[in-house]
């Protein structure tokens, strides 16, 4: 088999990986993207060790032991990420990135501001006193 198809094949799921991360905006659909951006960079892996192999004499299979651990990583990556996003959850009744992102800068969705005042008062008061 050419190498030429397994690399294609890789670049096409990293690339979905890659609008799935920059497209969505919930926090397990983002996740998923990256487990599918790792899964192609495993199939990479694998595929240039098998290359390489048949060109070298000595194989030391060293695009398998580095998925392996490739592999191991996104296992502790997803189980992290699953505890924080269910935490998160659990606190903010939302798992929706830019709600999230808005409500870590402290921009309020609710037209108050970071200090608890309400910031469309002074305007009502100012047509008030013109009125």
């Amino acid at each position: 088999m050419h190498l030429a198809y397994p690399a294609v094949l890789s670049a096409l799921l990293f690339s979905t990986g890659l609008y799935g991360v920059l497209a969505r905006r919930n926090a397990i659909l983002v996740l998923m993207s990256v487990e599918l951006m790792l899964n192609a960079v495993n199939l990479n892996l694998v595929a240039f060790d098998v290359w390489l192999s048949r060109a070298a004499e000595e194989t030391l299979h060293s695009g398998q032991a580095l998925t392996l651990f490739t592999i191991a990583i996104a296992a502790a990556e997803i189980g992290i990420g699953l505890a924080i996003v269910l935490a998160v959850y659990r606190n903010r009744g939302t798992s929706d990135i830019d709600k999230l992102r808005d409500t870590a800068e402290g921009h309020e969705t609710d037209g108050r501001g970071t200090d608890g005042s309400d910031s469309e008062a002074p305007a009502a008061q100012k047509a008030e006193a013109t009125a």
